[in-house]
């Protein structure tokens, strides 16, 4: 009996052991199939997610929808700062032919008079462009260019330049607001700064070209009036382009159009980014309670700090003295040796390198470093210029100074100072304001810009006079007194 039971028993245990065995077999397969499986699941999610950042990476839509729609609009800042160095050159032309010549209160006028037609142009701006949209009123911005550029071509006095010039100053005036407007509302947020650039690149290439155009003035009789035709061609390009370019998506989508702004991102950002582009609008005007906006509520109230900041940058932006600078640096530039029409290529080349710089870097530093590194660059420029005009400086390297000197500051100005105020307003303003309070910054923009260059000639003799007096007088004084004093012989 004990042997069957021990029989009974290993046949038992190897049953068992073989069962075990087995049991142990699939259990093994089992965990191996699993970690396959987790190992193929984590491959996978590894593999969404590396498709995921390359999505993202991706996600940008491409910056050649939008760009012939930003190109076209700084067509309007190239008029800016073509007009603004139109009759720089001519200027001595203009006066012999329509009577004033020798008139410095006259020259002054004819200057700064665009500028006085772009303080009203400036403060009608912003409810221009709420009011009509963005593409009308680029066109609205070219319709007085022409008109005042053709009354200035065919003028026979006086009254009719200063007319014209004026009428052109209203284009002027609504022009940079619109253009700033416009490039901020359909740019992508990836190239938004560098597209913001290309205002003042346009100015700077606009203000060359007015310089390029004058020089023949001298040797051609009335060339002065090709100089005023040829200001028509861009702006008349300028009106009927924008019939082709997309309005403002935030525009559309202010006024309850929602199917157009649809429609218009779709032209700007590719149809892969519409939805994801209205519910960011949606989300920036959630707070937006009315689209009547009270000029009351941009000087005082929630608003008024955000205005007060772009009304600063802009006047600090013009008080900075580049108007003298771009008025003043022929004669500079004649003191130590060299041509007027050398000069205006050495300024405006400064100028457009200090652009193009400022493009590159705009998106990659952000604006704030860019300001700060101008404007600070600007006071170094200003401390050469001031040492330049000591007397203990040496005559060559004096010139030296002060033409190095103008040009750092002209430099330095292209690379925050100019670009950056027009570019970070319409981003750091509410949508709701945006144009209004870019009309109210905007008078500070011309309106430092009119007196000081109506007054140009006379505040600069000034400044010049009391720092040779502050400077030299009194050197001179304490020479003359102490030759005096040795011809002096007491009284016995």
């Amino acid at each position: 009996m004990w042997g069957r039971q021990r029989e009974a028993s290993m046949m038992y245990k190897r049953t068992s052991s073989r069962d075990r065995s087995s049991t142990f077999d699939v259990e093994e397969t089992t965990v191996t199939k699993l970690f396959e499986r987790s190992l193929s699941l984590v491959l996978v999610f590894l593999l969404a997610l590396v498709q995921n950042g390359t999505e993202v990476e991706n996600t940008n839509p491409s910056w050649k929808l939008s760009f012939p729609h930003v190109l076209v609009a700084t067509l309007s800042s190239f008029l800016f700062g073509y007009h603004l160095g139109v009759v720089n050159e001519p200027l001595e032309s203009i006066s012999l032919d329509l009577g004033f010549n020798g008139n410095t209160l006259a020259e002054g006028l004819v200057v700064s008079m665009c500028l006085g037609g772009a303080f009203i142009g400036s403060t009608l701006s912003g409810w221009i462009a709420d009011g009509v949209g963005r593409r009308r009123a680029f066109q609205l911005c070219a319709l007085p260019m022409i008109i005042g550029a053709s009354i200035s071509a065919t003028t026979r006095n006086l009254i009719g330049m200063l007319l014209g010039r004026f009428v052109v100053g209203t284009g002027m005036g609504l022009g940079p607001t619109v253009a700033a407007l416009y490039v901020t509302e359909v740019s992508p947020p990836f190239v938004r700064g560098t597209y913001g650039a290309f205002i003042q690149i346009a100015t700077c290439l606009g203000l060359m070209g007015s310089l390029l155009i004058g020089i023949p003035v001298k040797e051609i009789a009335g060339w002065w009036r090709i100089c005023f035709w040829v200001s028509i061609v861009p702006a008349a390009i300028l009106c009927l382009a924008m019939v082709f370019c997309a309005e403002s998506p935030h525009w559309l989508y202010k006024k309850g159009r929602t199917a157009e702004a649809e429609a218009e991102f779709e032209k700007l950002l590719g149809g892969s980014h519409v939805k994801s582009s209205l519910a960011e609008l949606s989300k920036l005007d959630r707070g937006d309670d009315g689209d009547i906006v009270k000029f009351e509520e941009l000087l005082y109230g929630r608003h008024f700090r955000v205005v007060f900041i772009g009304s600063t940058l802009f006047a600090l932006q013009q008080l900075s003295g580049i108007n003298a600078i771009f008025y003043f640096s022929s004669s500079v530039f004649k003191s130590a040796g060299l041509s007027s029409g050398l000069a205006n290529v050495f300024v405006g080349i400064a100028n457009l390198l200090g652009s193009v710089v400022a493009m590159v870097l705009m998106d990659k530093l952000g604006r704030k470093a860019l300001l700060q590194w101008s404007f600070f660059s600007m006071a170094v420029s200003m401390a050469i210029q001031v040492a330049a005009s000591s007397s203990y400086i040496p005559g060559s390297a004096s010139l030296y100074l002060s033409v190095g000197g103008m040009l750092m500051f002209v430099l330095t100005f292209a690379l925050g100072a100019g670009p950056v105020p027009s570019l970070l307003l319409p981003e750091i303003f509410p949508s709701r304001i945006r144009a209004k309070a870019m009309a109210v910054c905007d008078k500070f923009l011309c309106g430092p810009a009119v007196f000081a260059t109506v007054g140009a000639t006379r505040a600069t003799a000034l400044v010049f006079y009391i720092w040779n007096l502050l400077l030299n007088g009194s050197g001179f004084c304490k020479k003359k007194c102490c030759g005096n004093q040795r011809k002096i012989t007491p009284r016995n």
